[in-house]
């Protein structure tokens, strides 16, 4: 199987460069440009890759057009949407990326609770826009990632419990194929396409539109709880997040609390349960929801009130000039107790890293409701979902922070396997068929072999083509 998009253009591939700029006059950049150094940049740093060309289209038909150009030549293709991908799949070197930067269009009908939304858009902008009527549709946790990524890889956010993952909500998608068709995809047309893309990541095409269901969602109850990290109090977050009803998803991170203004000074630098959380339901009721968290242990921090959701996916200052560099693991548990919190707690005492975490997501409600077979993301009824991760200043740092979030993660497996793909790394051809094990795998590499033959569409966590995998 392919390692992550690793092939290299075809040698001797032309890049037809003036036609590009006559086709798409002034959207197009390539190295001579000020421009182009800000372009290729991603929102993780350890990345410098150059492509010979960055190309912003404005419509599928342009889109069409660019995958249409890198077929016939031979020249790799990348396809930015928001510029979050853990392993840098939105940039390449040599060939061309589809930066769909200039496609934000989005048409809300709040009387039928459906919007169709543009590949370009951030999950901020769209939950922004649809707040206005008091609607949204869960995406991730970071208001600058793309919907277009979290989409095809499954979408597990603040309203995971409560309204499933962002592809249960999907309802239909405008896929540019490696032909370089157009293809209206929902559950009568293309089918087998439709169920490919709701998971299966970016393998199948470039998703230029989609069109979701919105929810009521305006008022909440939610924010920031951070409690003291010990044994107990995080087997017992875990408890009561596995008990609260659908209504409340919650982020647990496992960490150092880090030098904010609104943390107090004697807790930083000292381990935290630093939560996220969100109760999507009557705000009157929100009290006795989060009761059994706060009762957990004196709040260091509690910023739990009512909120609207929109403010939960607010953008920091400066956001776009950050781009961390760090190691991560993702995994499913079955179960996290007193045994296994005193394991995380000892793995991150002993380690030089300036920032690690291990973050915890109860799943479970809407998410695990949903058949398995109904969609490509195979983990339905896992029940805790966490990361590790190690954040590193330098090159020469990497391999240390690599090896110790490899080991820790090894140290917490249990009966459950699997991995989310928009949180796997480099890893290898294994951890792809970890997120998508057995029948999934063989069925996306069938519809693989009919949208796309060639695996133009490689520069991602790579499903073959059907008849490559013998």
């Amino acid at each position: 199987m392919l390692q992550h998009g690793s092939q290299a253009p075809q040698q001797g591939a032309h890049i037809p460069l003036d036609e590009l700029h006559t086709v798409f006059n002034g959207r197009v950049i390539t190295p001579d440009h000020p421009e182009y150094d800000q372009a290729r940049a991603i929102f993780y740093g350890g990345f410098d890759r150059r492509p010979a060309a960055i190309v912003r289209p404005r419509t599928a038909a342009e889109v069409a057009r660019v995958v249409k150009l890198a077929r016939d030549t031979g020249v790799a293709l990348a396809v930015r949407g928001g510029g979050h991908s853990l392993v840098g799949h939105s940039v390449i070197d040599k060939g061309i990326v589809i930066d769909l930067k200039l496609m934000r269009g989005l048409e809300i009908d709040p009387e039928n609770r459906i919007a169709w939304a543009e590949g370009g858009l951030t999950a901020g902008e769209y939950t922004a826009a649809a707040a206005e009527y008091g609607l949204a549709t869960g995406f991730g946790d970071t208001g600058s990632v793309g919907i277009g990524g979290i989409t095809l890889g499954g979408g597990i956010g603040y309203l995971v419990r409560k309204y499933g993952l962002t592809i249960d909500n999907l309802l239909a998608a405008e896929v540019v194929t490696a032909d370089g068709q157009i293809l209206q995809v929902d559950e009568q047309n293309h089918p087998d396409l439709f169920w490919a893309i709701r998971g299966g990541g970016g393998n199948f095409g470039v998703v230029t539109r989609f069109k979701f269901r919105l929810h009521e969602v305006d008022n909440v109850v939610g924010g920031m709880l951070i409690l003291p990290a010990t044994p107990d109090t995080i087997a017992g977050f875990v408890a009561a997040a596995d008990a609260a009803p659908d209504e409340l998803s919650t982020i647990a991170n496992v960490m150092v609390a880090p030098p904010m203004p609104f943390v107090p000074e004697v807790a930083r630098g000292k381990l935290v349960i630093f939560a996220l959380m969100v109760y999507a339901g009557p705000v009157e009721e929100g009290e006795r929801v989060f009761a059994p968290f706060r009762a957990l242990a004196e709040p260091i921090v509690d910023m739990l009130q009512p909120i609207r959701y929109k403010d939960m996916f607010q953008e920091e200052e400066g956001e776009g000039e950050y781009h961390p560099t760090a190691a991560g693991q993702t995994l499913f548990m079955d179960h996290i107790g007193r045994e296994e919190a005193e394991r995380i707690l000892d793995r991150l005492v002993n380690s030089n890293a300036p920032m690690r975490v291990v973050q915890i997501r109860v799943l479970g409600g809407a998410m695990a409701r949903v058949p398995v077979e109904a969609t490509a993301f195979a983990h339905r009824q896992a029940p805790i979902m966490v990361n590790v991760a190690a954040f590193y200043a330098g090159e020469e740092d990497r391999a240390e922070k690599e090896a110790w979030v490899a080991e820790f993660a090894a140290e917490l497996r249990q009966r459950t396997i699997g991995a989310y793909v928009n949180f796997v790394g480099d890893e290898g051809e294994d951890r792809v068929r970890e997120a998508y094990p057995g029948a999934t795998l063989e069925r996306l590499a069938a519809i693989k072999a009919r949208y796309d033959p060639t695996n133009l569409f490689r520069h991602n966590h790579n499903i073959v083509p059907a008849q490559e995998m013998a």
